[in-house]
């Protein structure tokens, strides 16, 4: 571990990585000072059994540490770290411990439908000038985009104020996963957001491996690595796709749209579903790769270096889309640093973070690949990194395949002698997905927290819509393409 603040509170004799050390009231308090600082980074907050958890993040150190919510109460760290708020109130839903000093105290997630919830009429924040008006939008959209509610303040064209309304789509997934078996809790988390499945089946087998004593075989470690890459291959060609679309040039979205369906089509003929879902289970995965599974994949390898730098090219040289991305929704440097913002919003804004370069987890570590990074923060620049990230994924794909050995594809997980604990951060398409687990003796769940990238993205959007038109704001919303399952857990 590196020297620095982290080390010095949870102690140098603890272990390298995901540690979990108790700490009191006045500690916890100066948490919030050292996140506000940007000395810390806020990886995520959740609390169960009367106790708060802050996974948090310095430099190579990464620990969580916890606070006993002494007769329901815990100090706040939103107070002064803007990041945590809405993670606090959605603690203060979800359990009914209060953060002592938060500076808003609306629920999160409890729509007043819940038995002993809130209720009431959500309030949005006030705005106040001549002549603005308020424009709603959502929950119910056009389409199949789920639900969410956007509350647009607007003077004339150009928009205000831009406030959210999430979790619509709460499903308690991290309540059913109480008492579940590893097996079937796998599933669940492959499904608290379908496009990221790959990626949460990542890190919760990564979570229950650790906290079981266990490490998959390498063929199995490859074979994650070949999904999480074509999971990120699909998305990204079907977001720039997207952006496109938004921008009035659905050429481009026709022809993205095409090679994300070839994504598609060779992840099922490797593994036997479209978005590979319950193919990562913890001790390796489910089945080995289909006997032709690696032709399917490397034939997607030669479409994709045939016709994408063509496409490439057409984005670039066609001053229509340029006009329209370009200084749109502009994510600031330091609001992205400040939210700890992973993926391509924060690689797009000058934040060079990347969870596969910095865990090394399931044999990254022995694979070459760059993180692109650019400054502008704008919708070019989070396409650009879409593209070039899609060519790092590529190159990754080619040396997973040449890697693969012939070993087996799956370990047994056994009982842990004792309760165990795990945590990862794994890379998804949109960002780092963090999820922590504690294990019982009988190797069933005994809790679990998931944590979204788009928890630190949502926030903002909000704030880089400001002084764009209303107009504008599909397309940088599709720039972002947050989740709203994986948010609403």
């Amino acid at each position: 571990m590196t020297e620095g603040v982290l080390p010095a509170l949870i102690g140098t004799a603890q272990p390298a990585r995901w540690p979990r050390v108790e700490v009191d009231a006045a500690t916890w308090e100066e948490l919030g000072d050292l996140l506000a600082a940007g000395t810390l980074d806020l990886v995520s907050l959740w609390a169960e059994d009367g106790a708060v958890h802050a996974a948090l993040r310095e430099g190579a150190a990464a620990a969580i540490l916890s606070v006993v919510a002494t007769g329901g109460r815990f100090p706040s760290l939103g107070r002064d770290h803007a990041p945590a708020l809405r993670l606090e109130r959605a603690i203060q839903d979800l359990t009914g411990l209060v953060a002592e000093g938060i500076p808003d105290l609306r629920p999160w997630l409890d729509h007043g439908r819940w038995a002993g919830g809130t209720g009431g009429v959500y309030e949005f924040l006030p705005v106040e000038g001549e002549g603005l008006h308020q424009i709603p939008v959502g929950p119910v959209h056009a389409g199949i985009i789920e639900p969410g509610h956007f509350r647009f303040t607007a003077h004339g064209e150009t928009v205000v104020r831009l406030e959210q309304r999430l979790g619509y789509t709460h499903k308690g997934t991290a309540g059913l996963m109480r008492g579940a078996a590893p097996l079937h809790a796998a599933r669940l988390a492959g499904r608290v957001s379908g496009d990221a499945t790959v990626a949460y089946a990542f890190a919760f087998a990564l979570a229950a491996e650790q906290a079981a004593g266990i490490e998959a075989p390498a063929r199995a470690q490859w074979l994650r690595i070949l999904m999480a890459e074509l999971e990120r291959l699909a998305n990204h060609l079907g977001d720039i796709g997207a952006i496109c679309n938004d921008a009035a040039f659905a050429v481009l979205f026709a022809h993205f749209g095409a090679l994300r369906e070839r994504v598609l089509r060779a992840s099922k003929a490797a593994f036997g579903h479209r978005l590979m879902m319950d193919a990562i289970v913890p001790g390796g995965v489910a089945h080995d790769i289909a006997p032709d599974g690696v032709a399917a994949v490397e034939a997607l390898l030669a479409t994709l270096h045939r016709q994408l730098p063509r496409l490439v090219k057409t984005y670039d040289e066609t001053n229509s889309l340029q006009d329209r991305t370009v200084g749109t929704g502009v994510v600031r440097a330091a609001w992205a640093r400040r939210f700890a913002a992973g993926g391509y919003i924060g690689r797009a804004a000058g934040r060079d973070f990347d969870a596969r370069r910095w865990g090394a987890y399931g044999g990254y570590d022995a694979l070459t690949f760059d993180v692109p990074v650019l400054e502008a923060g704008d919708v070019n620049a989070r396409v650009w990194v879409r593209i070039r990230e899609l060519e790092q994924s590529m190159a990754l794909i080619a040396q997973a395949l040449q890697r693969l050995p012939a070993l087996p594809w799956q370990s047994p997980l056994p009982l842990p002698a004792r309760e165990g604990e795990g945590a990862a951060l794994v890379e998804s398409f949109r960002g780092d997905v963090f999820l922590w687990l504690r294990l019982g003796a009988d190797g069933h769940v005994v809790a679990c927290h998931f944590r979204d990238p788009s928890w630190f993205q949502w926030p903002l959007l909000e704030a880089a819509i400001e002084n764009n038109i209303v107009a504008d704001f599909p397309l940088c919303n599709k720039s972002f393409n947050c989740a709203y399952s994986g948010h609403d857990g």
